[in-house]
This record gives C-alpha cells, structure tokens and sequence, in this order.
C-alpha cells in the first residue's frame, strides 16, 4: 500500500513530523515497499508493511529527532 500523497500518512506522521519530514517518509516507505516485495528480502518473519515502515522512520530519523513535546524537530 504505497502512498500517494503525505495526506494517507499514518497520524503518528502526519501530526507529528514536519511537511519535509513526512516527504522522506513517504518516499523512503514506498521505495522499501517495492525493495522488499518478497519475503526472501526481508529478515525475520516482519511483513512487507512492517519493514517499509521501519526504513521510513528510519530515514525520518536521520534528519529528525523526537522532542520532549513529542513532535519531530529538525536536528
């Protein structure tokens, strides 16, 4: 289930993460839902969904860290 648009992010992203922020996501999450199409390409028993998540907050997390008011701030 790629995105579209930053409009069909999860909430967790998308009232937390700045605009620029949930642009990585989105574009990390749909390359990693199309890297790791079949289960031989993945570790562990994690479903295609989990891990295009896990990249994408991975990718947030490179520029962004989590605040104390719980909102994503550029580093």
């Amino acid at each position: 289930m790629p995105y579209n648009s930053i409009s069909q992010l999860p909430d967790s992203v998308r009232k937390h993460v700045p605009k620029q922020g949930q642009d990585i996501y989105k574009e990390a999450f749909n390359s990693a839902w199309d890297e790791y199409a079949s289960a031989k390409d993945r570790r562990g028993d994690a479903s295609r969904e989990e891990v295009a998540h896990q990249v994408a907050w991975s990718a947030v997390k490179k520029q962004y860290s989590k605040g104390d008011d719980g909102d994503w701030h550029r580093k």
